[in-house]
């Protein structure tokens, strides 16, 4: 018999060697990942097979070109295999394995190892050449209202519930490609677009109950696959959020487990589901000199909530099947780039062998964790290249730079004093010398979990002005959130999920107020959504943001003063950079900043293109930002 391939099972194009008794047929055979390439860095392959009553057949490879079956691992369920491959002189073609009862055949399976896209190996991951532009799907755009809900999924759409799905998907973000271009993005990070079959507050994403499959929601794989391919055409790259630390307690697995140790705290929740031991989020405790091994163990190996069961990376079997997820999406979608969730809550050794998989695939790639908290100590830990006294090693090249973020909001709210405002900003930058490569952390003016910029801001125009501008020219990789272009706001105090992730105004088609034709947009709104334009688009053409080095003075009188410079044979690029928060006019004497003007005698705004005469006094005329460009 045939199985029609599906997103959920790989086919078995079963094509029975000879007639076998029908009660012997395996049913529900699937296979994950679903296909490998030849010339991989890596050439060995470990498949987990899923089939009623599967575990205890023996496994046969007819004949192939250079591949050689290693072994079978039984599963202490019935109904998991694990076949190990090694493709080390694999060629591209169709495998066919043979399942057995004892020397019986019952049935075989087709598995396909593909050839690799030209220059996969070779593929440029996000760097500070790029703006990053965060979008939750489910909030952004929904462009195709037929896929809003599914038969099989558990959750419907409904917009008047804020933590609800809203019907966002992948082909809004595919019809916003022109938006972003304009508006000067050249990645995107797109909150998770897996299945999460959760009975609610699926639309987030981060309670995976399928790891090979798109939610159908939200789309398929192959409408992924062309999303990125349709992104590259537009100069725009795609991150994927990954999540190897926790799933969605809707996965298969939890009804059948492929190990006795696949999540932990797996025997006392078979026992009494209500068992769990939950993370104390106590991240110092991987790190610290003097922390107790019991107190490591209850943050990494605790459960993130009821519904976001912990996965166990020092199974194996489990990490195997993470590091095979990553780089499978990584080859098959062609990615630019991986966001890590939550990275320090996995074990620690995994995530050194998950990062040097992916890295020793693609050189040239870039991860970056997530990793919340304010202290920079605790963060450069994470980080490759970092000297660590304990001798810990990352092959992660990037990570999100929230101490920066924090002391960035903090800095622009507070009034300017002795101890407070730009001079906390201007001292953060000192802890620089604790990172591997400060340049190569993430900066960001907000995300899915952090209250919208402008009203952190007070609703201050200039104020929200200079966090962007910060961002936008800081010698980081920066990152915006979906709608922060446009002023979207939130409450201020505590979580506010669901708001903060709220609708992109436009992405649906009732909406009064339309980002992509500028309808009903307030004169604020229009105005922020013209400087990040100009802002983003600028940056795109600019050596000395992208790759120049950073000087900047102490801040005095409200006045604090970066510049970023580029020198190469062919190219001498000076960008000034003024942020200042005095409501009254103010003069700026530039002599004391010589050192960074050099021979320059004219300075352009890219704002407003008027030029400045650099051999005399500035007036700030009111509080904001300008951004010079240098010339002689």
């Amino acid at each position: 018999m045939t199985y029609q391939p599906n997103k959920f099972t790989y086919s078995l194009l079963a094509t029975l060697m000879f007639s076998a008794p029908s009660f012997a047929e395996i049913t529900n055979l699937s296979v994950e990942p679903e296909s490998w390439w030849a010339d991989m860095e890596n050439s060995s392959l470990q498949i987990l097979v899923y089939g009623d009553n599967i575990s205890q057949m023996q496994v046969k490879l007819d004949q192939s070109q250079g591949v050689k079956l290693k072994q079978t691992h039984q599963s202490t369920s019935p109904n998991h295999l694990f076949i190990d491959l090694d493709l080390k002189n694999a060629q591209p073609q169709t495998l066919q394995f043979g399942l057995y009862d004892n020397d019986t055949f019952i049935q075989s399976f087709d598995y396909s190892i593909q050839a690799r896209e030209v220059g996969s190996r070779d593929r440029q991951g996000f760097s500070n050449k790029d703006v990053i532009y965060l979008i939750t799907p489910d909030r952004f755009v929904n462009g195709n209202p037929d896929n809003d809900n599914h038969p099989s999924m558990l959750e419907n759409v409904n917009r008047s519930d804020k933590d609800g799905r809203h019907g966002g998907d992948i082909m809004g973000i595919r019809k916003s490609l022109p938006y972003l271009q304009d508006l000067g993005v050249t990645q995107l990070w797109i909150n998770p677009l897996l299945e999460n079959n959760q009975a609610q507050y699926s639309y987030h994403g981060y309670s995976t109950t399928d790891f090979y499959n798109i939610d159908p929601r939200f789309g398929s794989n192959e409408e992924y696959k062309s999303l990125v391919e349709e992104a590259q055409q537009f100069g725009i790259g795609i991150i994927k959020d990954v999540i190897v630390n926790h799933m969605g307690s809707g996965h298969r697995w939890m009804a059948d487990f492929p190990t006795s140790t696949w999540i932990n705290g797996q025997k006392q929740w078979q026992q009494n589901p209500q068992d769990i031991i939950y993370t104390s989020h106590r991240r110092t405790t991987v790190q610290g000199p003097y922390a107790m091994a019991d107190d490591r163990a209850e943050f990494e190996n605790g459960w993130f909530t009821d519904t976001m069961p912990d996965m166990n990376q020092t199974d194996p079997f489990m990490a195997t099947y993470l590091i095979q997820n990553s780089i499978w999406w990584v080859e098959y979608a062609g990615l630019s780039g991986i966001r890590e969730d939550t990275y320090s809550y996995a074990d620690k050794a995994f995530l050194t062998r998950w990062s040097k998989a992916i890295m020793d695939e693609y050189p040239n790639f870039n991860i970056v964790g997530e990793e919340w908290t304010d202290n920079p100590i605790t963060v450069s830990y994470w980080q490759a290249g970092k000297q660590n006294a304990d001798g810990y090693v990352s092959h992660t090249p990037s990570m999100m730079d929230f101490p920066l973020y924090e002391v960035l909001i903090s800095s622009l709210t507070e009034n300017e004093d002795w101890g407070s405002g730009f001079i906390n900003l201007y001292e953060m930058l000192a802890n620089d010398v604790v990172y591997a490569k400060p340049t190569d952390l993430v900066l960001f003016e907000g995300n899915h979990d952090t209250n919208r910029l402008f009203s952190l801001m007070n609703d201050d125009i200039a104020l929200y002005k200079m966090a962007m501008t910060y961002v936008m020219t800081s010698n980081r990789i920066p990152q915006m959130f979906y709608g922060s272009e446009v002023l979207m706001t939130s409450p201020t105090k505590d979580r506010n999920d669901g708001l903060v992730r709220g609708d992109f105004p436009g992405g649906w088609a009732d909406d009064a107020v339309n980002v992509f034709t500028q309808q009903n947009l307030s004169e604020l709104q229009a105005d922020a959504l013209a400087f990040n334009k100009t802002l983003l688009n600028f940056r795109k053409s600019s050596l000395a943001l992208q790759q120049g080095a950073l000087s900047h003075y102490v801040p005095k009188d409200g006045v604090y003063i970066q510049a970023r410079r580029y020198k190469a044979a062919n190219r001498d690029e000076t960008v000034l950079i003024i942020y200042n928060k005095n409501d009254q006019p103010q003069q700026l004497d530039l002599s004391r900043f010589k050192d960074v003007i050099g021979d320059n005698k004219n300075g352009e705004n890219i704002f407003s293109q008027h030029s400045y005469s650099l051999d005399k006094s500035l007036t700030l005329k009111e509080k904001g930002v300008i951004i010079l460009t240098l010339s002689k």
